[in-house]
């Protein structure tokens, strides 16, 4: 599969050259598997198979999918959500937060957040209840991040105090997660082009997956989807190398750090006698 043939697939599926050039070359590995599991001798022969079945497209979908990541993602921006975003949201929500994971991958940027929020529990002593859903439509990956176990490269910006309080080594130089950090995580395949696993969630991570890989005629509507899935006043998070679609409403760009967003608060609706045309009177 060269590199022109590559290009129609993205565009099969509404995908971005753009997210996947950097990538390409495993991806394309994996699709040519793929093609000859099928018995397919082109990319042609491809199309068709993928057209005629949805279970193959499916398929496709998930050998599309790009896992890499790590704990910690860009220090800066995890800096910011353990100091300003979670106190303020804490101070505010009271005795419940929902927080979302769109396109978890393996599950790093999951378990980082409840790494975070048991750093604070320690030292603000029992907070809200924590609710974690973490999607991805990749059922593979989602088996992995369930068990929760990584290559010391994913630890690489997990500080050394960390690392021995939320993780145990493992055999063959692998580390997996401390068994509480597993607790109130709900693991679901999902598709962030389908509905959202819910409403009111205070935090929503849309970091690397819909703005980067997919079109610019698919991410405004379903960012829009996203967007309403967000609690009023949540905070939206997004990679360091995306900008959110231009024709999108309603969000509030973080002082602290670029990658934030803030749901505007919507205005009460005027009541009915509020509602009253200019010059209309009552008495005289």
């Amino acid at each position: 599969m060269d590199d022109n043939q590559f290009r129609q697939l993205l565009k099969h599926f509404g995908l971005a050259w753009y997210g996947y050039r950097k990538v390409r070359k495993g991806v394309k590995k994996r699709l040519c598997r793929h093609m000859h599991q099928l018995g397919c001798r082109n990319v042609q022969a491809y199309f068709w198979a993928l057209d005629e079945s949805k279970e193959t497209r499916q398929d496709c979908e998930r050998l599309m999918t790009v896992s890499i990541s790590r704990f910690f993602r860009d220090r800066h921006l995890w800096q910011y959500l353990e100091k300003e975003i979670l106190p303020s949201i804490i101070r505010e929500q009271g005795k419940r937060m929902r927080v979302w994971s769109a396109g978890c991958a393996l599950g790093e940027e999951v378990y980082s957040f409840k790494i975070l929020w048991h750093t604070i529990v320690g030292c603000q002593g029992p907070l809200a209840e924590l609710k974690m859903v973490a999607t991805d439509v990749n059922p593979a990956y989602l088996r992995r991040a369930r068990a929760g176990i990584y290559p010391p490269s994913s630890l690489k910006e997990v500080p050394e105090r960390w690392q021995d309080l939320y993780f145990k080594r493992k055999q063959g130089q692998r580390y997996g997660v401390a068994d509480h950090l597993k607790k109130g995580i709900v693991w679901q395949v999902g598709n962030v082009l389908s509905d959202a696993p819910g409403i009111d969630f205070q935090v929503i991570f849309l970091r690397n997956s819909l703005l980067t890989y997919y079109s610019e005629e698919i991410k405004a509507p379903v960012f829009k989807n996203v967007i309403n899935s967000l609690a009023q006043d949540g905070f939206l998070v997004i990679g360091a190398h995306e900008k959110i679609p231009v024709a999108v409403k309603g969000l509030l760009t973080s002082r602290g750090h670029p990658c934030v967003f803030q749901k505007e608060a919507q205005p009460p609706h005027p009541s009915p006698q509020a509602a009253q045309p200019m010059g209309s009177t009552s008495g005289g």
